[in-house]
C-alpha cells in the first residue's frame, strides 16, 4: 500500500512533466504506427497481387521482427545518430511485419469466385483492390492495426535509451537513481496507453464485424 502511494504520490507532485512525456510518447508512437501501416499495408497489397516474392517479402520482414530492440537501436545510431529518428525507424521497423502479414492474409483469403465475378462485370483491377478485395480484408488489415498499435506504444518506452522521449525517459530515470516508485509510474501510464488503444481499436474491429453481418 506505501508503494501505491509513492507511485501516486509520485504522479501527483510530477504531473506536469509526465504529462509532457505522456505527449512525446504519443507523438513518437503515432508517427512510427502512420510509417509502419502505410508501409506494411503497400508491401502487404503488393505481394498479395505478386505471390512468388511473397515468402521472401515476409522472410526479410520475420529477420528484422525477431532482432532485439536494443541491437536494432545500436546498429541505427551510427547511421541516424541519436533521438526520435531513431527511434521512430526502430519502432516502424517493427511494427510493419504485422500489417503486412495480416493485410497480406486478408487479400488472399478472398474467395476467387468473387474476384472473378467482379473481373466479369468489367471491373478494372484498381476498382476490384478498392471496392472488393480492401473492403472484405479491412477485419483482418484493422487486426494487424491493433497489433501493431500495441506493439509500438509498447515497445516506445525504450525510445529513452537513444535520447529519445516519451514516457520510457521516466522509467530510465528512475532505474539510474533507483527510484521504483517512478519506474513503475512510467510503465503504468504506457500500459494504460496500450490498454486503452487495444480496447478502443477492438471496438471499431467489432463494429465492423457486426455491420458486415448486417449488409
Amino acid at each position: 500500500m506505501d508503494f501505491l502511494g509513492s507511485i501516486i504520490d509520485t504522479l501527483s507532485t510530477r504531473r506536469s512533466w509526465f504529462l509532457g512525456l505522456f505527449i512525446d510518447h504519443v507523438r513518437l508512437t503515432m508517427t512510427a504506427i502512420l510509417i509502419a501501416g502505410t508501409v506494411g499495408l503497400l508491401i502487404g497489397l503488393t505481394i498479395s497481387e505478386k505471390r512468388r516474392a511473397a515468402p521472401a517479402v515476409i522472410g526479410i520482414c520475420n529477420v528484422f521482427y525477431t532482432i532485439p530492440a536494443i541491437s536494432l537501436l545500436g546498429f541505427l545510431i551510427p547511421f541516424l545518430g541519436i533521438g526520435n529518428k531513431t527511434a521512430i525507424t526502430a519502432l516502424s521497423i517493427y511494427a510493419v511485419m504485422p500489417m503486412v502479414r495480416n493485410t497480406y492474409t486478408g487479400i488472399t483469403s478472398i474467395d476467387p469466385d468473387i474476384i472473378e465475378a467482379a473481373r466479369g462485370m468489367g471491373s478494372t483491377n484498381i476498382q476490384i483492390l478498392t471496392r472488393v478485395k480492401m473492403p472484405l480484408a479491412f477485419s483482418a488489415i484493422l487486426s494487424g492495426l491493433r497489433q501493431m498499435t500495441v506493439m509500438t506504444i509498447s515497445m516506445g518506452g525504450i525510445a529513452s535509451f537513444v535520447g529519445a522521449g516519451g514516457l520510457g525517459v521516466a522509467i530510465f530515470r528512475g532505474i539510474t537513481v533507483y527510484n521504483p516508485s517512478l519506474v513503475f509510474a512510467g510503465g503504468m501510464l504506457i500500459a494504460v496507453m496500450a490498454v486503452l488503444s487495444d480496447n478502443l481499436l477492438g471496438l471499431l474491429e467489432r463494429f465492423y464485424k457486426k455491420k458486415r453481418r448486417m449488409i
